[in-house]
């Protein structure tokens, strides 16, 4: 008699044939399944919400692929970390809707992120806090945390990265979902090509997420480029840099 099949395992094996062709691949078993309908992303980014510059950017950024990467829905909450000029707390905001919330945290805000946050639909916060301290302890936990093309960045200031991913972890609810983006540094580079290049290694990031208590679930390589060397600054490489895309869990 076979044994039988895990729940989670089985939660796990109905997903893979959804997540494979947009170029998601699981890894470690995370915990946290997503439930409901597929969504059309790239009707949701039609929105007339979005700027027609974010809309150009598009081909590029592939904000869809990181909408499917984070599964949000309508109705979540979302903190983007180090939200710079608000491209991805945009993307957050119209895939959450009305509904919804978006947190944009920043050491300093900038004017097109406070532009952003007082537009339509008027779901977006912005947060004036250091990296190692992102979310108010009183604020209702979230469904996911975003964090692109930063990571590198926060390496290059005095930001407590342990204290930060801890508290990443604390601002998720459990079974929610942390999206990380980063340019590619070379195997064995770690963390020290962060200011000349501003690349990162991906083993030496995700070691450090994984340290404060998150599991690795999914990575997806739809912005990858197999023909950056990875040994030049990320703005020069031809057409885009390589990048890596890795989703955590919060255990229940």
């Amino acid at each position: 008699m076979p044994a039988p099949v895990d729940p989670v395992r089985r939660s796990l094996m109905a997903r893979l044939s959804l997540l494979g062709a947009s170029g998601i691949t699981l890894g470690t078993l995370g915990g946290c399944a997503m439930t409901g309908g597929a969504i059309d992303y790239d009707a949701v980014l039609s929105s007339p919400w979005r700027p027609n510059d974010d809309r150009k950017a598009d081909a590029r950024r592939r904000p869809a692929d990181l909408l499917r990467l984070a599964g949000v829905r309508p109705g979540m909450s979302v903190l983007d970390i180090s939200a710079g000029g608000g491209f991805t707390t945009q993307v957050m905001s119209v895939a959450v809707g009305e509904r919804g919330k978006v947190w944009a945290q920043a050491v300093k805000p900038s004017p097109t992120l406070i532009a952003r946050s007082k537009a339509a639909p008027g779901n977006i916060e912005v947060l004036m806090r250091p990296f190692d301290d992102p979310f108010p302890a009183d604020a209702p936990r979230v469904d996911r945390v975003t964090l692109i093309l930063s990571y590198h960045d926060i390496v290059n200031t005095p930001t407590d990265r342990m204290k930060m991913n801890r508290a990443m972890l604390a601002a998720l609810k459990p079974g929610g979902m942390l999206v990380v983006m980063d340019h590619s540094g070379r195997p064995g580079t770690g963390t020290t090509e962060t200011r000349s290049l501003h690349r990162i290694e991906e083993g030496a990031m995700r070691r450090e997420i994984e340290a404060a208590g998150f599991v690795f679930e999914a990575d997806s390589a739809a912005w990858r480029n197999p023909d950056d060397p990875r040994d030049m600054h990320y703005n020069k490489a031809v057409p885009s840099s390589d990048k890596f895309a890795l989703r955590f869990v919060r255990p229940r």
